[in-house]
């Protein structure tokens, strides 16, 4: 895929985010729990602390409604004790009532002085199979009444979920005056890639091999170009980054040595999300993987065989790695969320081998955004609406 970028002073740069295992996600071996990494106030927050002192720009807080602690809550109490950091917010579409939810995030977004983004999650709700389209409809009307609720100061909206006419929104204005937070947004259906091409601002890929990471960038920009938009590209996943590529490989070996494959399968199936598409492209995955786990020469499959969702690992030296980021940077990805097991130590690997060699960059606060009547523009100068 050819990017031709506009010109932009920070166009070589990258958003690196770390991600705060809220969800019962931590282990020093998949599959063996420990207590010492469970989902905890204490732990979780550690990691922020943590990712913040080692420069990563933005921490995505993820949302379960089964397992860890509530993503807001956590993000509100992080606010005083970090300064620096962004802090990317899962929420559930329609899990909140959408004018408290915009109230809620504007008050987050001043406690954090403008540090707020959110990733956008259309799920069913406990106990309930909704259908596809339906959630989606529902994700687009809950986009559309947070964005009356930033930027005007009445909400009129009828939908077939919602209805509202006249509700005042002043003073729940968030701290963000152009737009409110960014929206980052992850999904495969024909559905999802409307949703995201339509209201949210960076869509999020798993990993997958390269061809078909293009090929999904490519169908999410014809989308986002219908609507006269631009997007920006992120990539979530996994890190095992060491001095050589030998010591890189036998981590990943170790860290399923112990795994049963049928507990492996639990931990998956726990996940509200275990069915969806996303989800089934991360076992195909694997399933095209060679006898070691690897996909391509760097990308490893081992670790979704305990984990529902982002599935894979950059696997290598620091050179490797950052060779890696370079190609993904070329595809036009600029934003990446990465992860390791354990949290804490996986990021001092990243943090000290390789995040000090990469230029960075906050997408919220260092790029502006413009009008929806703007032109479309060629894909990753990151302009967004």
């Amino acid at each position: 895929m050819t990017i031709v970028p506009i010109t932009s002073p920070d166009l070589d740069a990258a958003e690196v985010s770390w991600f705060a295992a809220l969800c019962s996600d931590d282990y020093a071996q998949l599959g063996v729990p420990d207590g010492s990494l469970r989902s905890s106030w204490e732990h979780c927050s550690s990691i922020v602390k943590a990712a913040e002192g080692y420069g990563f720009r933005n921490i995505l807080c993820p949302s379960s409604y089964q397992v860890g602690q509530d993503t807001l809550s956590f993000v509100a109490a992080c606010a005083p004790i970090t300064s620096k950091i962004n802090l990317l917010a899962a929420i559930r579409c329609g899990e909140m009532q959408p004018i408290m939810l915009a109230r809620t995030v504007a008050t987050l977004d001043h406690m954090l002085k403008g540090r707020l983004t959110l990733n956008v999650i259309s799920s069913d709700f406990p106990g309930e199979v909704a259908d596809s389209a339906l959630r989606y409809r529902r994700s687009h009307e809950v986009v559309q009444i947070l964005r009356q609720a930033w930027t005007r100061d009445t909400i009129d909206h009828d939908g077939e979920t919602y209805k509202f006419k006249g509700v005042t929104t002043v003073p729940a204005k968030p701290y963000q005056q152009n737009g409110g937070p960014l929206l980052y947004f992850g999904g495969y259906s024909p559905d999802a890639l409307e949703l995201c091409g339509a209201q949210c601002d960076v869509y999020l890929m798993w990993p997958e091999t390269k061809d078909l990471l293009a090929k999904r960038m490519k169908d999410v920009h014809e989308r986002a170009a219908a609507h006269g938009r631009t997007l920006d590209y992120g990539l979530r996943v996994h890190m095992i980054v060491r001095d050589t590529e030998k010591e890189a490989r036998e981590y990943a070996e170790y860290l399923v040595a112990k795994l049963d494959d049928e507990y492996g399968k639990l931990i998956r199936e726990r996940a509200h999300d275990s069915i969806s598409l996303g989800v089934a492209h991360q076992a195909k995955i694997r399933e095209l993987a060679d006898k070691f786990g690897y996909v391509e020469p760097h990308l490893w499959t081992g670790i979704g065989r305990a984990r529902s969702g982002c599935g894979a690992a950059l696997v290598g030296s620091t050179d490797q790695v950052m060779t890696q980021l370079e190609e993904y940077r070329k595809m036009g990805i600029r934003a990446f969320i990465f992860s390791g097991y354990p949290h804490l130590d996986e990021a001092r690997h990243f943090g000290t081998k390789v995040l000090p060699n990469l230029k960075t960059c906050s997408l919220p606060q260092e790029y502006g955004r413009v009008p929806a009547s703007t032109p479309a523009t060629p894909l990753g100068n990151g302009v967004r609406r």
